[in-house]
């Protein structure tokens, strides 16, 4: 199971992506890679576009990615957002494969 949990609500400081969906143990993880790709743009609009400098780890089935303070927070407000509104969709479609939560900043 895919899980996302994102820090704070109003502003969102970031989020944790962990696990994979092994839905198809035998071929390729289309919900893997769509959420990887999800949060890939996401941290590459952050770090790259925006130009701000997150805490930030990558490793195989987890990203973690978290602003610093609540300014870079407001400045991200609209990708993350937008980040939470596109996994949600997708949960609607694989509910048995990802969760998503939020946890305090």
């Amino acid at each position: 199971m895919i899980t996302v949990t994102f820090f704070g609500t109003e502003p969102v400081f970031g989020f944790h992506i962990t696990g994979h969906s092994d839905i198809n143990p035998e071929g390729p993880e289309i919900l893997c890679a769509a959420v990887s790709s999800a949060a890939y743009m996401t941290a590459n609009t952050v770090t790259d576009v925006i130009g701000l400098d997150p805490e930030l780890r990558v490793a195989d089935g987890d990203m973690y990615l978290k602003v610093k303070t609540e300014s870079e927070a407001e400045q991200c407000r609209v990708i993350f957002d937008g980040l939470k509104l596109h996994l949600s969709s997708v949960m609607e479609q694989y509910p048995k494969y990802l969760t998503i939560s939020n946890s305090e900043v």
